[in-house]
């Protein structure tokens, strides 16, 4: 068995494509490569390939990590050149990596991620960077979520998975923010929640439709065991 991991960007159309829709399109490129994937056992056998974190719908990528699971070894010209000929336009393979198969999943390991989010309002029309940090030395920041199992919705402090916010100029002189937020198995915050909070503490006039966000990075262990070919 070999353990391998491929990081890829999703930009253009693809970025509206489900996270479901995602393992549909990676495992049907991967029977077209050719690649014997490793299956699960048990009633309903599947793929051993999973996605370290699922990306909202509408977001785009700079860097998600997928592992999966092979019967053999195969060359990054493979993995890599082969495989990205059955890819749709948006979808490019960028690395390839073997994991050794000890050890926690990528899903278990990622710690955070790096969000840009661009903001259709003008970067010169007040001192940004004195509202993030105006905000972000609020003691709390309570925001409403949906809880998983019951549905109802509950007050929860996100304040304290926010690790950094700055801002920048961004294309045309509009305001762009870098966010570093929690993302993981051990804790995890979601980017609607904050920038929903953050536009309604800076009274943006715009609506949320108008916000374009690209998830840049997904942060591993340093330690983390990854051998790049």
């Amino acid at each position: 068995m070999y353990k391998y991991i491929i990081v890829f960007s999703k930009n253009g159309y693809v970025k509206y494509i489900s996270h479901l829709d995602m393992q549909r399109l990676f495992s049907r490129a991967f029977r077209r490569c050719g690649l014997e994937l490793q299956y699960s056992q048990g009633f309903n056998p599947h793929p051993k390939m999973s996605f370290a974190q699922p990306l909202s719908l509408g977001y785009s990528a700079k860097g998600e990590y997928i592992e999966f699971e092979t019967k053999t070894a195969y060359s990054n010209d493979v993995l890599i050149g082969n495989l990205q000929e059955t890819m749709p336009t948006g979808i490019q393979l960028i690395r390839c990596g073997i994991i050794p198969d000890e050890g926690k999943s990528l899903a278990a390991s990622v710690e955070y991620a790096d969000y840009t989010v661009d903001i259709p309002v003008a970067f010169y029309e007040k001192d940004y960077q004195k509202v993030i940090d105006d905000y972000l030395s609020q003691k709390q920041i309570l925001t409403e979520k949906r809880q998983k199992k019951t549905k109802k919705m509950v007050e929860t402090d996100i304040r304290p998975k926010i690790r950094a916010i700055t801002a920048e100029q961004g294309r045309d002189d509009k305001l762009t923010l870098r966010m570093t937020l929690d993302c993981g198995s051990r804790s995890n915050v979601s980017p609607e929640l904050v920038i929903t909070s953050f536009m309604k503490f800076a009274s943006f006039n715009c609506s949320r439709y108008e916000i374009e966000v690209s998830r840049d990075k997904l942060g591993l262990p340093v330690d983390y065991d990854i051998k790049w070919m």
